[in-house]
């Protein structure tokens, strides 16, 4: 399951958002979720691993989710990407 945003933040994805979307993730023990955008997957259960993909403003990211809860991860994660005014869905 997956669902794709473009970033609206004009800082793009920095330490703060990052954090709540690796704080969100951590919390399903029976998933596993990813981040992908320019060419690159990383886990969205990594910090760093999310900061590595250099998000800015205008890019694309699709967040993906494995295991029992997938749906509530993607869920939960949108609603960070959006509450947070991180991105909209594409």
């Amino acid at each position: 399951m997956e669902k794709t945003f473009r970033i609206i933040d004009e800082d793009g994805i920095h330490a703060r958002p990052a954090t709540a979307l690796v704080n969100t993730a951590n919390k399903f023990k029976d998933a596993e979720a990813f981040a992908e955008a320019k060419g690159k997957k990383v886990t969205l259960k990594s910090i760093l691993g999310v900061l590595s993909l250099g998000l800015e403003k205008g890019d694309s990211i699709t967040l993906s989710a494995t295991g029992g809860s997938e749906a509530e991860v993607i869920q939960a994660l949108s609603d960070v990407m959006i509450n947070e005014g991180l991105g909209e869905a594409e």
